[in-house]
């Protein structure tokens, strides 16, 4: 039996399995598939071919003391799979939504909190947590047991390794690992697999050896990158994004002695 209130929004095709609570004020795009035991609280906005499986808590208002019951929503783009127990908050009145891009996948007991914002084909594997106010940009890929901190932005095309605690910004196409969380090399593997050139990676392995591996601080490497590195959309999306990087971006790995230990990949 289920409980599906009667203001809302059900879209073609969509197929609600069994003990789902759907409440009022919520949208559900067309194809999407409610497994079993799946609870909608009002402010959901899904879209279309979305997959949310058991045990799912949907717009749940948020863990934050400021909340004050506020009209605010959570946005699921089309094409998203949300996995067994997964929890979602809506917004506060800080952004009024937390939205979860098209075609990502978060696996099962994914916690994300309120006013995140996930771009498109994000990876959030499995007991990922993102505190409040998390921006996580396009491609990007969390390996299980991450937790990230609030205000904290992950850039795109970028990876995390599992267990990691993200307590600084992550730039684009980089990997990152160890604890303190540190610059790892760049992304290769994922940007070979989603059709960057060798020529377009070794730009960017420039750029960070610059910014990571040449053991300049980060307003000298700056400079130094607009200076020396020819432009192109990849030098600009880094340059931006560490540019508006509050409080900081992670440093690079070091050696007891003091050398840089970096991947050359």
């Amino acid at each position: 039996m289920n409980y599906i209130h009667p203001e809302a929004q059900i879209g073609d095709g969509v197929e609600i399995s069994p003990f789902c609570y759907i409440d009022r004020d919520v949208t559900i795009g067309d194809g999407s598939w409610i497994g079993p035991n799946v609870t909608i609280f009002k402010g959901a906005r899904i879209g279309k071919n979305v997959r949310i499986f058991p045990g799912a808590v949907i717009s749940g208002i948020p863990q934050d003391l400021k909340f004050r019951g506020e009209e605010t929503t959570v946005e699921i783009g089309d094409g998203t799979t949300i996995r067994e127990y997964v929890t979602l908050n809506r917004g506060t009145s800080f952004s009024h939504k937390t939205v979860i891009g098209k075609n990502c996948l978060l696996m099962a007991y994914v916690h994300v909190a309120h006013d995140c914002i996930l771009g498109d084909h994000v990876i959030l594997a499995n007991n990922v947590n993102l505190a409040g106010h998390v921006v996580i940009e396009d491609w990007a890929i969390l390996e299980g047991l991450v937790g990230v901190q609030q205000f904290i932005k992950i850039g795109r095309h970028s990876f995390v390794a599992g267990g990691s605690l993200v307590r600084k910004n992550v730039p684009p196409f980089v990997k990152a690992a160890r604890e303190p969380l540190s610059y790892a090399g760049i992304n290769s593997i994922g940007l070979k697999r989603r059709d960057f050139s060798q020529d377009q990676i070794n730009h960017i392995q420039d750029i960070y050896r610059i910014l990571y591996v040449k053991g300049y601080n980060i307003s000298h490497a700056l400079e130094i990158i607009e200076r020396e590195v020819s432009p192109s959309p990849e030098r600009e999306t880094i340059l931006q994004f560490i540019k508006n990087a509050d409080p900081g971006i992670m440093k690079g790995f070091k050696q007891i002695n003091g050398s840089n230990n970096v991947s050359k990949d």
